[in-house]
């Protein structure tokens, strides 16, 4: 039964949030109707593309958002909020409409995958929270895909909850790398909660708790006969470990009609080992009992013991996954992209010496075109949000930072990727199971081009701007510009 995990959160915020909300509130436009869009701007570890996760969390945080008496009287001690504006909050009551594009999808920089409107002082407060969900999960989920697609369809369990930030780091952690492609977690709650597979058989210590090593695996054995796996290493693998391991196996196992589920190996050489453990268990009758392995693994050192031809069936990763340790930040922002003035909305645009941190204005929407030939995904495009890609006539599609690059495309598909998760406050949207998003995400990552998911110096996969919304940001641009220009007297 999933539960949710942000059921008194809405003070987890930064406190320029509650002070904009009042100043907003003291000059009289915090009903104003504004659009917020959250996008990121470079991928985890220079990978070609991030994974999507963090929606469903995102929804419960907005179903339970309101302020309790304590948070009031909190807020009140700070004086520094009139009394008609926490009255206001005492009253609250989200009203926005949220767009998000949905769990387990490939996303890529530039592209709103997060789009609110509605009145800017709650637009503006849910800024925080929001970066958080979306931030965390989707950093786990791109960092267990790209471990899993290391493995190459081996099994990755996720074994990071020891090394998380934190429960939440740990349990959601467990959930996000489950929708990258993990088969399980170690991590029970996570298997309680959202239906996660937890797996786990014996530490060390279980080993030497005993007065031998054999002894310590014939109990295991006999408590376990049907899912016995062994932690071989905690002497030494080839002298003691395996040939006790088999030795139980023989003893205990057989005699039973169980078969062996597998050993594991924690430290040492993993691809020599493994590949000696494979040649005797082979030989000594036992081709079926698996070899786990683990001990600070990722994508990279997985990717280096397969082609090492190491005969490994499955991995057991932690720290590097739970945390990405590699890159252990997504760089999700908030910014503003428009405002509501007499009924129009009025684009607004961030400019920067850095073009990277430059904005896209107005009310948007996403397309991802498809090639019908391969169902490759050809490129995304940035669009107004009334605006429709239709498939029944030539689309041309160009850099919109370098406009002169560009391609006309046909025999081709769109789907728009947002889908509207929360209509005048009110959730309109069902989150599929787990294992579906985790199906989806396969399917979805299968559709990007080789060139896009390899791991060293990936092609960029192309997000361009339709040409109406490429129209108005070049012109807020050029108004912009005009506006700096000194004035001669």
């Amino acid at each position: 039964m999933k539960k949710s995990v942000y059921l008194n959160s809405t003070l987890l915020t930064d406190f320029y949030e509650l002070t904009m909300a009042n100043g907003y509130f003291v000059r009289g436009f915090g009903d104003r109707e504004v659009c917020f869009d959250m996008f990121f701007r470079s991928v985890p570890d220079g990978g070609g593309y991030a994974i999507m996760a963090g929606v469903e969390q995102l929804m419960d945080y907005l179903k339970n958002l309101q302020f309790d008496e304590e948070d009031i009287a909190y807020l009140r001690s700070k004086n520094c909020f009139s009394e008609d504006f926490l009255q206001y909050l005492l009253h609250f009551q989200f009203v926005c409409d949220v767009w998000a594009i949905p769990e387990g999808t490939p996303i890529f920089p530039g592209e709103p995958i997060v789009t609110v409107r509605g009145p800017v002082i709650q637009a503006q407060f849910i800024e925080t929270m929001l970066l958080l969900l979306i931030n965390h999960q989707s950093l786990i989920a791109t960092k267990a895909n790209r471990v899993c697609r290391a493995a190459q369809g081996r099994a990755v369990m996720e074994f990071g909850s020891r090394r998380a930030q934190g429960g939440d780091g740990a349990v959601l952690g467990a959930r996000a790398a489950y929708i990258g492609g993990c088969a399980a977690t170690a991590c029970a709650m996570a298997d309680r909660d959202y239906g996660i597979p937890a797996t786990g058989t014996m530490a060390h210590s279980w080993v030497m708790m005993f007065d031998s090593e054999y002894e310590a695996f014939r109990a295991y054995a006999e408590e376990y006969p049907d899912n016995c796996t062994l932690l071989i290493d905690t002497y030494s693998v080839l002298k003691s470990g395996l040939p006790n391991a088999i030795r139980v196996f023989r003893e205990v196992l057989e005699p039973k009609g169980y078969r062996p589920r597998g050993i594991r190996i924690d430290s040492g050489d993993l691809a020599y080992l493994s590949r000696e453990v494979r040649r005797i268990l082979d030989r000594e009758g036992f081709p079926d009992c698996k070899i786990v392995v683990s001990n600070a693994l990722d994508e990279f050192i997985i990717k280096d013991l397969l082609s090492q031809n190491a005969p490994i069936d499955s991995f057991g990763v932690g720290e590097r996954l739970i945390t990405s340790r590699s890159e252990p930040v997504f760089g999700g922002v908030y910014k503003l992209s428009g405002v509501v003035k007499d009924g129009e909305l009025i684009p607004k645009l961030k400019l920067s010496e850095n073009v990277g941190k430059m904005t896209t204005p107005g009310f948007k929407s996403v397309w991802r075109l498809f090639d019908n030939a391969t169902n490759h995904a050809i490129a995304d495009v940035v669009t107004l949000h009334e605006e429709v890609i239709t498939n029944d006539e030539p689309y041309l599609l160009f850099d919109p930072e370098h406009v002169w690059k560009s391609q006309w495309v046909d025999d081709f598909h769109a789907v728009r990727l947002p889908v509207q998760i929360f209509r005048k406050g009110v959730c309109c949207y069902q989150t599929p199971d787990i294992r579906e998003i985790q199906t989806y995400c396969k399917e979805q990552v299968s559709t990007l081009w080789d060139e896009v998911l390899r791991f060293e110096n990936p092609h960029r996969y192309y997000v361009d701007l339709s040409k109406p919304l490429w129209d108005i940001k070049n012109d807020l641009i050029t108004q912009a510009r005009i506006a700096s220009y000194p004035r001669k007297k």
